[in-house]
C-alpha cells in the first residue's frame, strides 16, 4: 500500500475516532471529519462510501483483532472458562475503543458481529456443533452473557470481574 494512502487512512481513523468519542455517529459530518482529517471530502469518499462505511470497516477491524487475540479460543468445548477469560481479558484490552466504537446505537450491532465472529471460528473447528441446539445455546449464553457482564461490571473491579465471569463458564461445558 502506498505509504500517503496509509497517512491518509490513519489520519482519516484517529479523526473518527476523536469525533466519535465525543458524539454519536449521526452527529458526524464528511465536512468535519475530513476538516480534522486534514483531507478534502473528495479525499474521504476514495476510500468509504460514507461515515457508517468507516464506522464499519473499524468494528469489522476491532472485533477481528478482539478473536485473534484469544489463543484458546478452540478450547471453548473442553475448556470454556479458559477461553471466556481470555475473550474477557481480550474485550478488556480493547475498552476505550470498544466503548468508542459501540456505543449508543452502536452496541447492539457489536456484540452481533463478536457472536457472529466467534460462531464461524467454532464452528470450523466443531463442524459438529453447527445445527445442534444445546450446543449454539450454549454457544450464545457463552458469547453474549460473557460481554453484557463485563460490560456491565468492567467498570468497577474489571480484573475480578473478568475472573469471576471465566468461573461461571467454567462450570459450564460443550460436551
Amino acid at each position: 500500500m502506498d505509504l500517503r494512502v496509509k497517512r491518509t487512512r490513519i489520519n482519516i481513523t484517529n479523526a473518527f475516532i476523536e469525533l466519535r468519542s465525543r458524539k454519536p455517529i449521526e452527529k458526524i459530518t464528511i465536512k468535519e471529519l475530513s476538516e480534522l482529517a486534514f483531507i478534502n471530502k473528495a479525499t474521504f469518499y476514495q476510500h468509504y462510501k460514507d461515515i457508517y462505511d468507516l464506522s464499519e470497516t473499524l468494528e469489522t477491524e476491532l472485533i477481528n483483532n478482539i478473536v485473534r487475540s484469544i489463543p484458546h479460543l478452540d478450547t471453548l468445548s473442553d475448556n470454556p472458562g479458559r477461553a471466556t477469560l481470555e475473550l474477557t481479558e481480550a474485550m478488556l484490552s480493547q475498552t476505550t475503543l470498544l466503548h468508542t466504537l459501540f456505543s449508543g446505537s452502536r452496541q447492539e450491532i457489536m456484540i452481533t458481529r463478536l457472536e457472529d465472529t466467534i460462531r464461524k471460528f467454532v464452528f470450523q473447528k466443531h463442524p459438529e456443533y453447527e445445527k445442534n441446539l444445546e450446543k449454539e445455546i450454549l454457544l450464545t449464553f457463552l458469547i453474549q452473557g460473557s460481554f453484557h457482564a463485563f460490560l456491565k461490571h468492567s467498570g468497577d473491579d474489571a480484573d475480578s470481574a473478568v475472573k469471576i465471569i471465566a468461573g461461571f463458564a467454567e462450570k459450564l461445558q460443550l460436551q
